[in-house]
């Protein structure tokens, strides 16, 4: 309250306390800020200027949009005022405006178009006007005490004779405008960004702001404007902006600024941080409007030498530019590779990932074997916050772009001796799957696999495919027949010796104990020793404490003792597995939509997955299946009381969407349990990027109990790859109306993202 009474004062000083104060004391949060709405509206409406100033200071500082709104009329009208003083802060005030009401653009769109034809555009003789204003014969009378004017006189005058500047100034000269040109640009920026309207009506003025610019390119201005030779730099920066933003999706006007555009980037000096910032603001523009080809790879060769300068900042955003162009200009950026890969052994880490994340996007088919080598040597040294984007960069890539099988598997192969324990969490299906479908090199693998085997059994990735791959072709690995420079005879006992040093190791995990026992149990019927030795081993597992390694000891000893003439035919070699790929998930997404309803039997194994992601819970039941007899049909054509018709399948939501990654949600209601809903989260990724460390959490209203099962993993893959899903349990006994509240947090292009939504149009089907 005390400032509000300093701000209705009539003195001078009291005011500019008060005003003071609020600026300092009260936000939009404070009741009490309104109080001065009157008081401001009064101050604009004197003529004093120091008093409009301080008012004008004050309500683009703590202004609301109660107050933007009641005094909108009143800053329109200062903007056209002579003095510059009052225009400057007037232009300032109405940007905050804006930004907090923006349907107040129609109501600053005419004075902008007046205020755009000033041409100067001054800074240091705001510190005259600011100091000599005070004193001003026209308000001397009006401000404090005689002593108090006498005092003010006195340091002025010593003011005037240090500065030598003219007195009294000439406050309302119109060829002192301190700021106005670079505040008008900026509102003119604000309006377009938040009208559609002031966007096409300045479209029509690109010419006086390619003629203002290029001006400041050619012929310069003041020296007292230049930094570092470059001229206005702030100035140039924030027409190139407005430019942006007039030349997007606009033929015509990028038309206009090309060759602007061109003159910009050849004239400016990039000896100095100032002339940077104007070529890299050029950079953006070119980019984002319709340029001409010869304009783009213009912008691509600046940004590729920005990756020579010392400046770390500079490199930063270089690479970051440039991995937004990878897509569009893709063989302008290729020009630049090895500059890039030489940024993968920068000391800063956000340096060095910007670049693996570019190296990455620029792997294609023609230069993969010298990517993948470079890839590979900075695998082995990059730190270990980097090493799993890397090593799943490194096989998403390979995955895509091998040349050969052999090239494959030996890729993989590396990545998982080099950083087994950072690789995905399908990197051993994948490369199962590969060297399945490669028989020729079935015997190749198998020894690559042994070796690297019996060199280190700490990766555990590495471990469970080399026990995978010596129990399928042990037999291949004991006949030595390679085309290697220098084969290696193995024998049965060094293979089982092995096998039972990873089942003994403190750092095998249970996964990997169950692929080297059924190593040992296939390898039972491709040796041609005795099997005691696989028995015994066997058997002593028969007592493990770990339930699934021990269930699968007993019924691989009840094999042995009670089904030994099966044995040969159960444990024969895996058949091949297809497995989708990008490409076959593309083809399955276009045939799904002329695709007939899912059959029963493909319903059924979903659940019995959904009964496999809840085997905690033990909850879970399967749903009756129909007999397939023909006499099952007919008593289900009859609709008899034995065979229930199964319930109508619900739909699938589409709840989330940005820069290609999408969240999709299915239902399922058991028919045993219609008050247990479970959802399937759906994380799919069509972009060119991974996404990385994906968190989804749930909530719901308190008369529904939800539980949430851990995800499949925490990295969606790039271009369609392998989803991420996750399984919600709700229990709904009393048949609520369902809403879900999802937060999502995720990695994407290096930035953090985190969403907070509202699910409220879930189907009917899922609650009544």
């Amino acid at each position: 309250m005390e400032c509000l009474k300093l701000i209705a004062s009539s003195r001078f000083t009291d005011k500019r306390v008060g005003y003071l104060g609020a600026m300092l004391l009260l936000d939009e949060r404070h009741e009490a800020h309104l109080l001065i709405t009157n008081s401001i509206k009064n101050d604009l409406s004197q003529g004093i200027q120091p008093v409009q100033g301080l008012a004008l200071c004050t309500l683009s500082t703590m202004g609301s949009a109660e107050m933007c709104r009641d005094l909108a009329t009143e800053v329109e009208k200062l903007l056209l005022q002579p003095s510059p003083y009052v225009r400057k802060k007037a232009i300032l005030t109405a940007v905050h405006m804006i930004r907090k009401v923006p349907e107040l653009s129609n109501v600053f769109l005419p004075p902008c178009a007046k205020l755009l034809h000033e041409r100067h555009h001054g800074k240091a003789v705001g510190l005259p006007i600011l100091c000599f204003s005070s004193v001003d014969k026209r308000i001397e009378n009006w401000m404090g005490t005689p002593a108090y004017r006498r005092r003010v006189a006195h340091t002025h005058r010593h003011t005037r004779s240090r500065l030598s500047c003219p007195w009294p100034p000439p406050f309302t000269s119109p060829t002192l405008t301190p700021g106005i040109l670079l505040g008008t640009i900026t509102l003119i920026t604000e309006l377009c960004e938040r009208s559609p309207e002031a966007l096409r009506h300045f479209r029509k003025v690109v010419p006086q702001l390619a003629q203002i610019l290029r001006t400041l390119v050619t012929t310069g201005c003041s020296t007292e404007h230049s930094i570092s030779g470059v001229s206005d730099p702030f100035l140039q920066v924030q027409i190139l902006r407005l430019l942006r933003i007039l030349g997007r999706n606009h033929e015509e006007s990028s038309e206009t600024m090309n060759d602007l555009l061109a003159q910009v980037a050849t004239n400016t000096d990039t000896s100095r941080n100032a002339g940077n910032a104007v070529l890299f603001e050029t950079v953006l523009t070119i980019m984002d409007i319709r340029s001409a080809a010869g304009l783009r790879v213009l912008a691509v060769n600046i940004l590729g030498r920005f990756l020579h300068n010392s400046d770390r900042n500079i490199r930063y955003v270089a690479l970051t530019s440039l991995l937004r162009l990878v897509q569009s200009d893709h063989s302008a950026v290729q020009r630049h590779r090895p500059t890039v890969v030489e940024c993968l052994q920068e000391t800063d880490a956000s340096l060095s990932r910007r670049a693996l994340e570019l190296s990455l996007a620029l792997v294609n088919g023609s230069n993969v074997r010298a990517m993948m080598q470079e890839l590979q040597a900075f695998l082995e040294s990059c730190p270990p916050d980097l090493r799993a984007d890397c090593a799943s960069g490194i096989l998403l890539a390979a995955e895509r772009f091998a040349p050969t099988k052999r090239w494959h598997i030996d890729t993989i192969l590396h990545v998982l001796t080099t950083a087994g324990t950072h690789v995905r969490d399908d990197a051993v299906a994948n490369l199962t799957q590969l060297i399945g479908g490669a028989q020729e090199l079935h015997a190749y693998s198998v020894r690559r696999l042994y070796n690297a085997l019996a060199e280190d059994i700490s990766q555990q990735p590495l471990v469970q495919v080399a026990a995978w791959c010596i129990g399928e072709y042990g037999d291949l690995l004991l006949e030595g027949n390679f085309e290697e420079i220098e084969p290696l005879q193995v024998d049965e006992e060094e293979v089982l010796a092995l096998l039972e040093k990873v089942l003994q190791s403190h750092m095998s995990l249970p996964a990997t104990r169950g692929y080297a026992l059924t190593a040992l149990m296939k390898l039972s019927t491709r040796l041609r020793g005795d099997n005691n030795r696989i028995r015994q081993v066997v058997s002593i597992y028969g007592s493990c404490l770990d339930m699934e390694l021990q269930q699968r000891a007993v019924e691989y000893d009840t094999l042995f003792r009670k089904y030994d003439h099966m044995r040969a035919a159960i444990l024969e070699k895996m058949p091949l597995v297809e497995q989708g790929g990008p490409q076959v998930d593309e083809e399955a997404k276009e045939s799904k939509e002329g695709a007939p309803a899912p059959t029963e039997s493909q319903a059924s194994q979903l659940l019995d997955l959904l009964d496999l992601l809840d085997g905690a819970s033990g909850n879970a039941q399967h749903p009756p299946l129909l007999d397939r007899s023909p006499g099952g049909a007919l008593v289900h054509l009859l609709d008899l009381p034995c065979a229930p018709p199964s319930p109508a399948p619900i739909p699938d939501l589409k709840v989330f969407e940005r820069e290609g990654v999408q969240l999709n949600l299915s239902f399922i209601r058991p028919p045993e349990n219609p008050a247990l809903l479970l959802i399937i989260i759906t994380a799919t990724n069509s972009s060119e990027s991974d996404v990385t460390h994906f968190i989804c959490q749930a909530a719901v209203p308190k008369s529904l109990q939800l539980q949430l099962q851990a995800p499949s993993g925490n990295t969606v893959s790039a271009r369609g790859g392998f989803p991420v899903t996750q399984l919600f349990r709700i229990l709904n006994p009393n048949k609520a109306p369902l809403r879900l509240k999802l937060r999502l947090t995720y990695n994407h292009f290096g930035q953090s993202v985190q969403e907070i939504f509202e699910v409220n149009n879930l189907p009917v089907e899922s609650w009544q």
